[in-house]
């Protein structure tokens, strides 16, 4: 069983191994990261190779954050339908980061096989399950532009949701053959490894205390050390804190949590048996998977509570249940739960802080292919790039309308709903 001190199941399992490295004395370089996650280490790696001198940052160890906790779905595009992604940000913007994104799993896979990252990748696909008739309706709409796109992406009957999923609870699902699964922890070390290989430094156990502006560039503090950067880039998404003025007050700040059983065996054999992961399309979604030792790891929006035999063990065995009533009861292995920093409009954000100071931001869970897309994106950027091509538009930092109550809100909701369905 993982000890107390680590992150996730990801954390104690990754085959990629961690390593401490933290500052000390003063370091001058052409690009600061912070944050040694999907995004500041994706900078890290594609700046180093476009030749410029780069040192991330970690406040505690890499992939601390939503990249060492998540569910681990390599999915293509974002939240939202593509239809409404083109809606919302204008038609050939739009249409290009639909292009993009719906091509970031490759992207992520061919930087797994270039640098062999030891990740537990399958190319599978994942499922989106109608969780009802009417999330039946919404999957149809998004199959139809996906089709009309010309993506390998399909919609699956009741009955073929049922075998590839192992359990009738949905009314049908969409099979996206261009997505995957991955060790999340995994992929995010095998990124730092790489990025050191290509000449970035990394420094973990380095929370930056201050940033000052520079006549040529910025200085940034931490308890053990300075650098001097001629730019720098905030990749500290849903885990910012007060180092930059309002911009953790951009975006809503939830919870999803994982529950992992132990591993399983012979017991879960038509349990996705061809190892897609899915998630569905409640209010409230769930999202369930297999890893490689064969464990069932099943989570929701919310914190992780109780601990073992807590809450959310009683719900994921609930769940479990009534997902695969003939499975029987299981042991569980560990829990544990990250962030996600959601936007009003489900869309991700780039913001110029200041000149020389950017960050990609609000990725919605959808954080490993467009976390390492967008952070290729600012390092085309900072090789002598344009704002212009970026993915998205360059924008200033906005305040979250009553992000307090919503976050409060949404968690108070997601507490009652794991209450409720563990009954």
């Amino acid at each position: 069983m993982p000890p107390p001190s680590t992150l996730s199941l990801w954390d104690e399992t990754a085959e990629e191994s961690d390593f401490r490295s933290p500052l000390t004395g003063d370091v001058t370089t052409d690009v600061a990261i912070v944050g040694g996650g999907y995004t500041g280490l994706s900078t890290a790696l594609h700046a180093a190779e476009r030749g410029l001198d780069c040192c991330v940052l970690e406040a505690r160890q890499i992939g601390f954050g939503g990249s060492g906790r998540n569910v681990g779905l390599l999915n293509a595009g974002l939240w939202l339908p593509p239809q409404d992604v083109r809606a919302k940000l204008g038609g050939e913007r739009g249409a290009r980061l639909v292009d993009i994104l719906g091509d970031g799993p490759a992207y992520v896979m061919s930087l797994i096989e270039r640098h062999q990252i030891r990740c537990e990748l399958t190319r599978s696909g994942t499922i989106h399950a109608a969780h009802s008739e009417d999330g039946l309706k919404d999957l149809t709409r998004r199959a139809e532009e996906w089709a009309r796109l010309g993506a390998p992406v399909r919609l699956l009957s009741r009955q073929e949701t049922a075998e590839k999923i192992g359990s009738h609870a949905f009314h049908g699902g969409l099979l996206d053959a261009r997505a995957g699964t991955l060790n999340p922890m995994g992929y995010v070390r095998g990124l730092a490894r790489a990025a050191k290989g290509a000449g970035a430094r990394i420094h973990t156990e380095a929370p930056v205390t201050k940033l000052i502006k520079q006549p040529d560039g910025w200085l940034l503090e931490t308890a053990h050390g300075t650098v001097r950067a001629k730019s720098v880039i905030l990749a500290t998404n849903a885990y910012s804190d007060g180092l930059w003025p309002g911009l953790e007050e951009s975006f809503v700040p939830i919870h999803f949590f994982q529950v992992a059983t132990v591993p399983l065996g012979a017991r879960i054999a038509s349990i996705l048996p061809e190892r897609q992961g899915i998630w569905d399309t409640g209010r409230i979604m769930f999202s369930l998977r297999r890893d490689a030792a064969d464990r069932l790891i099943i989570g929701s929006m919310g914190a992780a509570i109780g601990g073992a035999k807590g809450l959310s063990e009683r719900w994921a065995s609930r769940q479990l249940k009534r997902l695969f009533p003939d499975l029987g009861p299981v042991e569980f292995e560990t829990s544990w739960h990250g962030r996600i920093a959601m936007t009003a409009d489900h869309l991700p954000r780039i913001h110029r802080l200041d000149d020389g100071l950017y960050t990609p931001i609000g990725y919605n869970g959808r954080g490993i292919a467009p976390g390492t897309v967008f952070g290729k994106a600012m390092a085309d950027l900072l090789a002598g790039g344009a704002e212009a091509d970026l993915l998205m538009p360059v924008t200033d930092v906005r305040p979250e309308t009553a992000r307090g109550l919503k976050a409060g809100f949404y968690e108070a909701a997601f507490a009652v709903n794991q209450v409720f369905r563990s009954l």
